[in-house]
């Protein structure tokens, strides 16, 4: 495929995913005091009671501009598959052109990892108030581009380097991680100047960058010993495919093995596009591991 013709099929399947208006939760519940620190709560749609539970971290390269409410309506899409859904909102990038460029930067340190760790901190609790019929036991997180880098990290707690804020002293109670088109290499992602530049945003200055990766970068923080899938498209020009299979590469360094899915002539947001077919290959792979 040519590289307009790449383009092309990018901006189509881009108006898809965000041509879905948002579908409004049935539960809205605070895990802190700031604005950004709620959660979405969306009930299985066939009533059932002990539905698997999907922790749902949205993408937008970290920066305030996107919001849960562009994956409402694939979480009512995994709610109409059976699942229970928390929909998790945290702070992002300012809107304000900072020093560090032009346009809004890429998250905040370390408000963004405050949030993701205190928002699964809590979910167990909020599961009880606002989705008691859920099975807390079955928990899988996925993400999407970096929702799926917030993922991976997420499960990756109990191996951050001691003294770390976030680490915890064991490996979390998942089922298992499903990361879509997630950022999940941050030294391939650079390399690749992957969403303009987000990952040093993300991090800071270089001297900060090389501090805080340790911390930050899934593919340093491995093995986890927990059930990992990534789901890729090919022609993916927002986060290329050479990320995801980075790793790939990094677990099986850690002896870890980590399930990639390749989808042949599928980009970026059709993962999340309840219309797409790539979409139901990303609730299967999610049902393999919860139930």
């Amino acid at each position: 495929m040519s590289d307009s013709a790449a383009r092309d099929r990018d901006a189509v399947e881009t108006e898809s995913a965000f041509s879905h208006p948002a579908v409004a939760p049935d539960a809205t519940a605070a895990y802190g005091d700031h604005p950004d620190q709620v959660i979405d709560f969306y009930a299985p749609r066939d009533g059932r009671a002990g539905a698997p539970v999907v922790v749902l971290l949205h993408g937008g390269a970290w920066r305030a501009p996107y919001d849960r409410q562009h994956v409402s309506p694939f979480a009512d899409f995994l709610a109409r598959r059976g699942f229970a859904v928390a929909n998790v909102e945290y702070r992002r990038g300012s809107e304000i052109p900072q020093q560090r460029g032009s346009g809004p930067v890429a998250g905040r340190w370390p408000e963004t990892f405050d949030d993701v760790a205190a928002a699964m901190d809590a979910l167990p609790a909020l599961l009880a108030r606002q989705l008691p019929e859920a099975d807390a036991r079955r928990i899988v997180v996925t993400g999407h581009s970096a929702g799926g880098h917030l993922a991976l990290w997420a499960a990756a707690r109990h191996v951050l380097p001691e003294g770390s804020p976030w680490r915890l002293p064991a490996a979390p109670p998942l089922r298992g991680v499903v990361a879509l088109a997630p950022i999940a290499d941050f030294t391939t992602a650079v390399e690749l100047d992957v969403c303009s530049g987000a990952v040093g945003q993300l991090l800071g200055t270089e001297e900060d960058f090389a501090v805080r990766s340790p911390y930050a970068d899934p593919a340093a923080l491995l093995p986890t010993g927990i059930a990992t899938a990534l789901v890729q498209g090919r022609t993916d020009l927002t986060v290329p495919q050479a990320v995801a299979e980075a790793f790939v590469d990094a677990a099986a360094k850690a002896g870890e093995t980590v399930g990639l899915t390749l989808l042949e002539d599928v980009g970026h947001f059709p993962l999340i596009d309840p219309v797409a077919d790539a979409c139901a290959v990303v609730a299967e792979e999610i049902a393999q591991l919860a139930w």
